[in-house]
């Protein structure tokens, strides 16, 4: 295996928001949770105050603005004030009161190390903020950020809680008795149960196919009732849901029902995915894996040259946003990804030119030696896959026998091992993909020549071929993957190559913006 340490690096590389500091959270000599700052005041009893009169826009500003500038400020590396500290300031209104706590413990994952109570208690505020949320009476709009937020951290934290549990060999008997009392926190069934549940519940398949018959109205206002008669929180955290199931399954491996589950959104048009660019990038980044462990290359192809491209075009304008750390790693991961698509599939064509220029600046040379299918080039398929891949997970519950043991690579080694082997099966196609590509057509025993082999062994090998470069889609379609395509009809082989389509549309836009530069020039020239 390459060099690269999967569980050193993978700390953060899911997502670089949660750097983790050294020092156990709360544990700051200087930290009061009872002392609350005039400004922490000040924000708290605002935002309050937005919520409660459904203004989204200052309630957004509040959140991504405000909230992370105090944080910078006063709290960099201690938790924010308690929230019974708070409460007393928001007329101890309950359901403020869990949102807050959620702000809280996200804080603390991002900015310092959670201890177990922590992260326990943290499920427990969620199960009670869900709960809320689904049997409730929710009068309030929420912004698309912080509901994409919520779902996405739920789906971190558990993430981070398996991984933290699977470390069996570092563990105290404290931490041992607390796991075997709380077993049920952060059970794969309840984390999966509670985004089924919004699904269900928000009954948001129905409203996008109603839709798309323009019955329903959801993506036109982003998911929001500009009405001001009901509530977006159950709806959108519905729709997002779709998204965090499809990650849980990705981290379980089970990539069919990942993407049977993100099915309800049609992820080749605009949608609420896009309008946060967290939610878009999570999104395409898992179909994107999902479609790639399928052998589905080329539906991962283009969705990854899709959304590079859109990073390319618009990262400038989140530089100040604190998500744009993740944008960059994960916009890097999936250049790695696209890579290992373009090498096991060489479809070129598919990939717009401004990537494929900035993938040959990045892996050109590595991708000239993962076409070779030697030792060297399985460790870069090895090194590309281990840095690019999500951070699986073994979501059952540890053996608290002695001796105690650390399985928490052990997922990830298991589907590293699924896809080396996928790899090591494309070495037996390396051959036949030279030849198809030279010859028109050409007799079973000629190639065989060619090959040195036997005619029998070799029509093994190209029905591995046929069955390689072709992938089951989500409805049940077979499809193919192959540029190079062939029959065989009375030991004759036919090869049919796939002409690429000459794309005229971005040569013109690049002439048009390049004409306008020009004349913007001549404009600025001063005439005698």
């Amino acid at each position: 295996m390459a060099s690269y340490d999967y569980e050193d690096s993978g700390a953060n590389y899911d997502d670089p928001r949660h750097a983790t500091a050294p020092s156990p959270a709360g544990q700051d000599i200087g930290y009061d949770p009872n002392f609350v700052p005039d400004s922490v005041k000040s924000f708290v009893v605002h935002l309050y105050r937005h919520i409660r009169e459904k203004n989204v826009y200052e309630t957004h500003q509040m959140y991504e603005t405000s909230f992370q500038s105090l944080s910078d400020r006063l709290f960099k590396d201690t938790p924010w004030p308690s929230v019974d500290a708070v409460a007393h300031f928001v007329d101890n209104d309950h359901v403020f009161c869990l949102l807050y706590r959620e702000m809280w413990f996200r804080h603390l994952y991002a900015r310092l190390s959670p201890t177990l109570k922590q992260r326990i208690d943290s499920w427990d505020n969620y199960c009670s903020l869900f709960q809320v949320v689904l049997h409730g009476v929710v009068n309030m709009q929420l912004p698309n950020q912080w509901l994409w937020d919520m779902v996405d951290e739920f789906v971190y934290q558990f993430q981070s809680f398996c991984q933290y549990r699977a470390k069996m060999k570092t563990k105290t008997e404290q931490e041992i008795a607390l796991l075997r009392k709380f077993d049920q926190a952060w059970n794969v069934y309840g984390v999966l149960n509670y985004l089924q549940a919004f699904v269900e519940k928000s009954s948001i398949i129905h409203i996008l196919e109603e839709e798309k018959e323009g019955l329903e109205q959801f993506t036109a206002t982003d998911g929001y009732d500009y009405s001001g008669g009901s509530s977006n929180v159950l709806k959108v955290l519905g729709y997002f849901s779709m998204v965090g199931l499809l990650r849980v399954h990705c981290l379980l491996g089970d990539y069919h029902t990942g993407l049977k589950c993100l099915l309800p959104i049609d992820i080749s048009q605009q949608g609420v995915f896009t309008s946060v660019i967290g939610s878009h990038i999570t999104t395409i980044y898992h179909y994107g894996f999902a479609n790639l462990m399928l052998r589905r290359y080329v539906d991962a192809i283009h969705e990854f040259n899709r959304i590079l491209l859109y990073i390319y075009k618009t990262k400038q304008y989140h530089q100040k946003s604190p998500q744009y750390e993740q944008i960059l790693k994960k916009n890097e991961q999936m250049y790695a990804l696209l890579a290992i698509c373009v090498s096991l599939c060489p479809q070129v064509k598919l990939v717009d030119e401004t990537v494929n220029s900035q993938l040959r600046e990045k892996y050109g040379e590595k991708m000239i030696r993962m076409q070779r299918y030697d030792e060297e080039a399985f460790a870069i398929y090895d090194e590309l896959f281990s840095y690019a891949c999500p951070k699986f997970i073994t979501p059952s519950a540890p053996s608290f026998e002695e001796p105690l043991v650390n399985y928490n690579q052990d997922a990830y080694r298991l589907q590293l091992k699924l896809f080396l082997y996928e790899v090591k099966q494309q070495q037996l196609l390396s051959g036949i993909r030279t030849f198809l590509k030279v010859y028109s057509s050409i007799s079973l025993g000629q190639l065989a020549t060619y090959m040195e082999m036997d005619e029998s062994t070799l029509r093994t090998i190209l029905l591995t071929y046929k069955h390689k470069t072709h992938a089951v889609d989500s409805v049940g379609k077979i499809m193919s993957n192959a540029d190079v395509d062939f029959y065989i009809d009375d030991d004759i082989i036919h090869v049919v190559e796939s002409k690429p389509v000459n794309r005229y549309g971005d040569f013109f836009l690049r002439q048009i913006v390049k004409l306008e530069g020009m004349i913007n020039d001549l404009d600025r020239v001063k005439l005698d």
